[in-house]
């Protein structure tokens, strides 16, 4: 969070930093973390090497104190704290002035009568978050539990706290302990816009916007509000003022792909404060209704369906003081280059920086936004559901005014979760009276604050009141779907449901080898290794096989077995882009019956094997090359089914669009046969375009297929209707040029087979404009790297399914 302009002193900077026990001593950066700053300082390893984790838990155990000196001429102020994190005591001068343990909240406290002209001191004693959580689980007035597979730091659903940061199975577990946002000093007496809401009414081409704005110390303060070159002045009464801005042809922010992402400017005046606001104005409706299939599920943007292709977020780092906006932003700029229009911020996470919304407004991503309650059962003491209704007035406040924000909701698994333990399955009303108690107090809040938010009570939830098994019943609300994954179900099990709104599902992978190599060596390059496992949080939670024994299993269901570990690596990429291909290709053939398919997950908060298509550090895997294509607005997919393989016309546009396919029985060595044309008019939803005979390839053919649109999109794809493994692949002996383009490389690519899934690796860090691509003789194929920072040549690989699975070594540059 940016310094407000009514802060008189920003405190942000170096503070120092100690342990209860005298034992470590060093500076931290505010905003930031201690665990950041321990190694910053040279007192601790890297947390993400190896298996240092398990042995820096002990950070989380102690007690640690941050301290600082200001000067003041007016003692008369306001300490405002922005994300403290979490169990902490604020003295000034040695005088408690604040006792805190939520997060999420911003506090303000007033110094007068603590504060002194001249030099003052304020300290900030963070403590134990384990031992507060443990004291808090053993006074609740019956058992809370909370998910241990998750956790391996316990009780963590007693803090309102990030979730994952007790463990996560993607996330590292060290609790660690800071200010996430700022700190700095406001005139106690001066005028100060406490909060800002923004509504909008659309009718017949002309907008509403109504602006209402609360001030502290603002009496009789002059204020002047101006929005799309219309301005509104007086003198403030009653404290707050309401302004309506009627705009005529207003120019409509749209989600990305379907319009542009115009924003309006609003700034707001009080007296010497004030507030800056960027508005897209648009109709952002949640469509929820009964029909025959049971209940519907999705979006509507001024006035049109929308279906939602994106991913779910999880926070830019596990240790927030290595977050920065850059990196957040190079993330969700990602998103955007593969045809995403929508991003779920995750409940087991934090509530987004303004930063963070302020991009999506910008890149026209729709922004499915949780309340931070995830995978437990929580607390619903009258104390903590004070601290709940605090938080989301606070959050909602903060955020509701952003064009991106598509619908809040209300936790993530917490319906599912009441079957997960003995406590809830054995006493379930308790249980069930529990949770609607925390549900009901975040709905009122919300609804309260802004009341024309689009509300859904859990993700995944069948709808209001309905507290079905969300993960198996595909007809109504919103669905998480991982049977594939968690169940070891094969990928054409994603073809045997339907969902209206599939807003999570996944498959693994390992991160990419330039990434391994920033936690483990060469010796420990092997996926049973303890280092390779302790970056594998999957772990079994009913005494099944694990992430590793899941990703190796449908290897062998899908492949030959590759035989050097880079090839591994590389191969469990590739079979993650298939599975989720797989589901989204075939759920987008089903549209308008579904309407979106959020996968799990984006990013990685740390280096780990998990279920993202980005890399720590933003690099981009295989299924995120692979997202690019089967996220294209418009897009012809093959899905098979007793009759044949069926080539479906997919449209995302406004507009109609004329699509033409070609369909062809290849041969491995890459020749050809045609064996059906195609075309067809597909609207709004998707149309059968072709229908290839279970009998029109040979044993050891591929569908291969062409198609262009009337909008200027063409492409082509590969459909394989038997694994992998069953294929003999030949040599496709790959061949490439490279020149130089600027600070650019170019890589000329060509084959004398077919060559699948053929992927550019670079030894620099770097960013390439696409991979993974099928490649037939009698073509050349060029893939453009950008090095993150000029320097020497790259040296390259190519790495590609035969070459993968028959141990030949990669081929690279001198």
């Amino acid at each position: 969070m940016n310094t407000p302009i009514s802060a008189i002193q920003d405190l942000a900077g170096p503070w120092s930093l100690t342990d209860a026990t005298g034992e470590h001593s060093c500076l931290m950066r505010v905003p930031g973390d201690g665990i950041t700053a321990l190694h910053e300082a040279h007192q601790i390893p890297e947390p993400y090497w190896g298996r240092n984790e398990v042995r820096l838990r002990w950070i989380a155990e102690r007690d640690w104190t941050i301290r600082r000196q200001f000067d003041l001429a007016d003692p008369e102020v306001v300490l405002v704290i922005d994300g403290l994190d979490t169990v902490a005591t604020v003295r000034v001068n040695g005088t408690e002035v604040l006792r805190a343990a939520n997060a999420f909240r911003t506090w303000r406290v007033d110094l007068s009568g603590v504060a002194r002209r001249g030099a003052n001191t304020v300290e900030i004693a963070f403590h134990s978050a384990p031992k507060e959580a443990a004291r808090l689980a053993a006074e609740q007035p019956f058992p809370v539990p909370y998910i241990h597979q998750n956790n391996p730091i316990p009780h963590g659903n007693m803090l309102r706290k990030v979730a994952c940061d007790w463990g996560w199975d993607w996330n590292i577990a060290l609790c660690p302990f800071g200010i996430t946002g700022g700190i700095w000093l406001e005139e106690a007496d001066a005028p100060r816009i406490e909060r800002l809401a923004v509504a909008q009414e659309h009718e017949d081409g002309r907008v509403a916007l109504t602006v209402t704005a609360w001030a502290e110390n603002a009496e009789g303060a002059p204020f002047r509000i101006t929005f799309a070159g219309q301005a509104a002045e007086g003198v403030l009464e009653d404290g707050g003022v309401s302004v309506i801005f009627d705009v005529e042809n207003p120019q409509l922010w749209w989600p990305a792909g379907l319009g542009p992402q115009t924003l309006y400017d609003l700034e707001v005046r009080i007296g010497d404060d004030v507030a800056r606001r960027r508005i897209g104005l648009r109709k952002m409706e949640l469509v929820s209704e009964p029909d025959a299939a049971g209940r519907s599920f999705g979006i509507r943007v001024n006035g049109r369906p929308v279906f939602a292709r994106g991913a779910n977020w999880i926070p830019t780092d596990a240790l927030s003081g290595r977050i920065t906006e850059e990196a957040t932003r190079d993330l969700l700029q990602s998103a955007a280059g593969a045809h995403m229009n929508m991003i779920r911020v995750w409940g087991g996470g934090r509530y987004e920086p303004d930063s963070f919304y302020d991009a999506c407004d910008e890149l026209g991503l729709m922004v499915w936004q949780d309340f931070m309650f995830s995978c437990n059962l929580y607390s619903s003491t009258p104390g903590f559901l004070a601290e709940v209704d605090a938080e989301v007035r606070e959050n909602v406040a903060r955020m509701h005014h952003h064009a991106c924000l598509a619908l809040w909701c209300g936790d993530n698994e917490l319906i599912g979760a009441l079957t997960w333990f003995p406590e809830s399955r054995n006493d379930r009303d308790r249980y069930l009276a529990s949770y609607d108690r925390l549900n009901r107090t975040i709905e009122t809040a919300l609804r309260e604050t802004d009341p024309a938010a689009n509300w859904w009570p859990s993700s995944p939830s069948a709808g209001p009141l309905d507290f079905r098994d969300a993960w198996h019943v595909d007809g109504t609300g919103d669905m998480h779907f991982w049977s594939v994954w968690h169940e070891g179900k094969p990928f054409d099990h994603y073809r045997d449901v339907s969902p209206r709104f599939c807003s999570e599902f996944g498959f693994q992978s390992y991160p990419s080898m330039d990434v391994i190599r920033t936690f483990a060596g060469p010796e420990d390059w092997n996926i049973a290794s303890p280092v390779l496992e302790s970056h594998q949080r999957n772990a079994s939670q009913d005494g099944g096989p694990d992430g590793n024994a899941r990703i190796a299993a449908t290897m062998f269901r899908y492949f030959r077995w590759p035989e050097r570990f880079e090839d591994f690596v590389w191969l469990s990429q590739v079979q993650q882009g298939m599975a989720i291909k797989t589901a989204v290709t075939h759920w987008r053939s089903l549209k308008p019956h579904c309407q979106g398919t959020l996968y799990w997950q984006l990013n990685d908060t740390w280096p780990v094997c998990s279920w993202s298509s980005l890399d720590y550090g933003g690099g981009w895997k295989v299924l995120h090359h692979m997202a690019r294509d089967f996220f294209r607005p418009v897009l012809v997919t093959a899905v098979p089914g007793p009759e044949g393989i069926a080539l479906v016309g997919v449209n995302d546009t406004l507009a109609p669009v004329e699509i033409t396919v070609t369909a062809y029985a290849t041969a491995l060595n890459g020749a050809a046969r045609e064996i059906g044309r195609g075309q067809g008019t597909v609207g709004e939803g998707a149309e059968r375009l072709l229908l290839v005979a279970p009998d029109a390839l040979g044993e050891q053919e591929v569908l291969t297929f062409g198609w262009e649109a009337s909008d200027g999109s063409r492409a082509g794809d590969v459909f394989a209707p038997r694994p992998w493994k069953a294929y003999d692949l030949p040599d496709p002996q790959l061949a490439h040029q490279v020149t130089r383009d600027g600070d650019r490389w170019v890589l000329s690519v060509n084959a004398r087979a077919m060559a699948f899934f053929v992927t550019a690796e670079a030894d620099l860090p770097g960013r390439w404009d696409r991979n993974a691509i099928h490649l037939g003789p009698g073509r050349t194929a060029r893939l453009t790297f950008t090095p993150q920072s000029p320097g020497r040549e790259p040296r390259f690989a190519l790495r590609d399914l035969h070459s993968a699975t028959t141990g030949r070594q990669d081929q690279r540059t001198a």
